[in-house]
């Protein structure tokens, strides 16, 4: 018997790793870049298993599928697919929770490292003809500061303990973890409303939910020190990137590195284009060649486990195993 995996978009170079996990059992791979709900429907409307990057998994989308078993995400979040209405129809919805810890803490790490030295700006200041060392008097020794992080997951305690070699403390908000297991990592459990006044720097490892949407807002970036830096390489949408501006222009705020925004690309006039002390980069900070290809081996086996009848590895609604 074979089967139908539609692959709705991807960000890789090839699909060998899918290929060689999936054709041995006699599957038909179908891949599109797909930009619109109706393209994204008409793709995977017979297929068996659907493997999906950033392609909105919306629930048309979910009630159009007539045989599909899984929907298999590659990456960690899974704020793209309407769980509810993948539950409702009985798909299993799994995602590849282990990957890409080293190089997303990596990131993290490089974009505090590069605002607290100033590297981005003392680059562009150079390349444009000045050499002014006053300029950047404003640095200050990584040792014996503060680094705050929201969420305390796989990705969160590695930058922990990258950030503690250095000599930083580490203040942890979680309330969803035990503050004795943050302790055994060297952390300290604190509230948001301890952790946003005390923090010299603040590194957000929360998934996207109701719960955590603009989490950094306003009120949030206010009780900030005005020296702190702000990283984010979770999801866009959990900082509030207007108000972020704003606190940069207004010099609120010392500095800020994004990896992830609301909408990516960003529009020409999204006020964090022209922010100071602002580093953008483009989604990327889970990518190195390694990390790439065990998303795509470990996404695609967990199509394969669904197709075998195997039990998945990360069910992220393990409720519809019940069934």
């Amino acid at each position: 018997m074979s089967f139908i995996v539609a692959i709705t978009d991807y960000v890789f170079p090839s699909l060998e790793p899918e290929r060689a996990v999936l054709e041995p059992l006699g599957v038909e791979l179908r891949s599109q870049q797909c930009r619109t709900e109706e393209e994204i429907i008409a793709l995977v409307e017979d297929a068996d298993a659907v493997l999906n990057c950033y392609a909105k998994m919306t629930e048309r989308v979910i009630e159009g599928m007539k045989r599909c078993r899984i929907i298999a995400r590659y990456g960690i979040g899974v704020d793209n697919v309407d769980l509810a209405a993948a539950s409702k129809a009985r798909i299993l919805v799994t995602n590849v929770p282990d990957y890409c810890i080293d190089e997303v803490s990596d990131h993290a790490l490089a974009l505090l490292l590069a605002l607290a030295r100033r590297i981005a700006a003392a680059d562009a200041a150079v390349k444009a003809g000045a050499w002014d060392v006053v300029a950047h008097a404003g640095i200050r020794r990584l040792r014996g500061q503060t680094l705050g992080l929201l969420g305390f997951g796989k990705i969160a305690k590695a930058l922990a303990s990258k950030a503690q070699p250095l000599g930083m403390k580490v203040l942890v908000y979680d309330p969803y973890v035990e503050p004795a297991l943050i302790a055994h990592q060297g952390a300290q459990a604190a509230s948001l409303d301890k952790l946003l006044p005390e923090a010299d720097a603040i590194s957000i490892h929360v998934p996207l939910s109701p719960e955590t949407r603009n989490l950094i807002g306003p009120n949030e970036l206010a009780r900030m020190k005005p020296t702190a830096l702000l990283i984010n390489t979770s999801r866009g949408g959990i900082v509030d990137e207007r108000a972020l501006a704003a606190a940069l222009i207004e010099g609120k705020l010392a500095g800020a590195g994004l990896d992830v925004l609301s909408v990516e690309p960003p529009p020409p006039d999204h006020p964090l284009r022209l922010a100071p002390n602002m580093i953008l980069t483009p989604h990327l900070a889970f990518y190195s060649r390694e990390s790439v290809v065990e998303l795509q081996t470990k996404a695609a086996e967990e199509v394969a486990r669904a197709l075998k009848g195997e039990p998945p590895r990360s069910p992220v609604n393990s409720e519809v195993l019940k069934h």
